[in-house]
């Protein structure tokens, strides 16, 4: 007989623990659709994701170059 290393969950749990991964994962695809330039980081703690970081770059094109895609100071 095989054993799970995972406890089994109820049913409402089940459901609860779909519906984070469901939200965390469309957090990550609005962060990168925001995202010109950068990182978007998942920071998982007991195989949970519980926080998500993004970290914006910007980009110049050389020497003197002007702030792409950005309004000036």
């Amino acid at each position: 007989m095989s054993q799970s290393s995972e406890p089994s969950q109820s049913p409402t749990a089940e459901a609860a623990a779909e519906a984070n991964a469901e939200a965390w994962v469309e957090i990550v695809r609005r962060q990168v659709r925001q995202l010109r330039f950068g990182v978007v980081q998942i920071v998982v703690h007991d195989s949970r994701v519980v926080q998500i970081d993004r970290t914006e770059r910007t980009r110049l094109d050389g020497p003197g170059a002007s702030v792409k895609g950005g309004g000036g100071l």
